[in-house]
């Protein structure tokens, strides 16, 4: 009795032809290695000094070098897409450099202001120019966290809903709306902060309170959500509206039981990036919750803190001591806003997945 055994098809691995081979990294490395050279050679004997024209010499090198060899082994496309090649990465390059600057300064300075009372201590008893070892920024950890959670109590729905009406309802408002939400995407945040004062504060409440401060930020924070949470919407498959709908299910349900559901992790992301966007926002904070230095838990009533606020007035106090609680409130605020991005990053990446 003969037995009959069944192997499974071996999968091919997807190729990806653009990948470098071993040998082409190390040809690739030797490129770098000679335009390095060039450029150390061209400064040493040229009037052309400086950092900056290391930089322009290396790359001018790389492009030169790489063009030739990819024109003499395959061709002249080869060696016009070689050069492209170059100036993609060097524009990548220029892209970087800001951003690494930026976080090697606030890094550098910031961690001078760190101390173990930092995060359990208000400023209500010290000065700006105290003792960096003295005081701390509790109360405006507290106050950031209130300003930016009201905010999003106030934004979420408005942007879901304008989002929902622009891709789900389409009516003769949707074209209008979308332009309206666009351009409120580059209002600058001062004018949030104007608007909020001179339609509410001035001739209704006459105080500075939190809650006026969270209203600027909501103002900001609905077209970064209306617009992720549209082209997450934008995203799920047709065939879901469609078969919702067959099911005998209206519009409403089936855009609160079968699209939002399986937008979830986009419309969260769209709520983290919200946050980002406002977390630093400094105008309106100025202008609206009046900056105490004690702890407040009352968004209605009393001067309120924060980490924009905190920084803001220690630069002005002009003092080392004071810019350096500065650098470290940036710092702080730098660490937050990153793990909301870095947050948002994994919530779309789990979503593809």
């Amino acid at each position: 009795m003969s037995v009959i055994t069944t192997t499974k098809p071996a999968i091919p691995k997807p190729e990806k032809p653009w990948r470098q081979t071993p040998a082409q990294r190390l040809i690739t490395l030797g490129i770098f290695a000679l335009a390095g050279a060039a450029s150390y050679f061209i400064v040493a004997v040229t009037p052309v000094k400086g950092k900056l024209a290391y930089v322009a010499v290396f790359f001018i090198a790389f492009v030169t070098i790489d063009y030739l060899y990819a024109r003499i082994r395959q061709g002249k496309s080869a060696g016009a897409d070689s050069v492209f090649r170059g100036f993609v990465t060097m524009g990548i390059f220029i892209a970087v450099i800001p951003i690494i600057s930026i976080l090697y300064s606030v890094i550098s300075r910031g961690y001078k202001g760190l101390h173990w009372s930092l995060f359990t201590k208000d400023m209500h008893s010290t000065p700006p120019t105290g003792p960096i070892g003295q005081g701390g920024l509790l109360h405006a950890i507290i106050g950031t966290s209130l300003l930016v959670a009201v905010a999003l109590v106030i934004s979420v729905p408005i942007g879901i809903l304008t989002a929902i009406y622009m891709t789900e309802i389409k009516g003769r408002f949707s074209r209008p709306i979308k332009f309206l939400v666009q351009a409120m995407s580059g209002v600058p945040s001062i004018v949030a902060g104007l608007f909020i004062l001179a339609a509410i504060v001035y001739p209704l409440t006459k105080t500075f309170n939190s809650f006026e401060g969270s209203l600027a930020l909501g103002i900001l924070m609905i077209p970064t959500i209306a617009r992720t949470s549209e082209e997450v919407l934008l995203l799920v498959p047709q065939d879901l509206r469609e078969s919702g709908v067959a099911l005998g299910g209206t519009q409403w349900r089936t855009v609160a039981q079968i699209v939002l559901p399986a937008a979830r992790g986009g419309l969260v992301t769209a709520m983290i990036l919200g946050i980002a966007r406002v977390a630093g926002e400094t105008a309106p904070i100025v202008l609206l919750t009046g900056g105490g230095d004690t702890k407040n838990w009352n968004i209605f009533h009393g001067p309120m803190g924060s980490l924009p606020f905190y920084i803001w007035k220690g630069f002005a106090a002009g003092t080392n001591e004071s810019i350096t609680r500065a650098w470290a409130g940036i710092l702080v605020l730098l660490v937050m806003v990153l793990a909301l991005f870095i947050t948002a990053r994994f919530l779309s990446d789990r979503k593809k997945k």
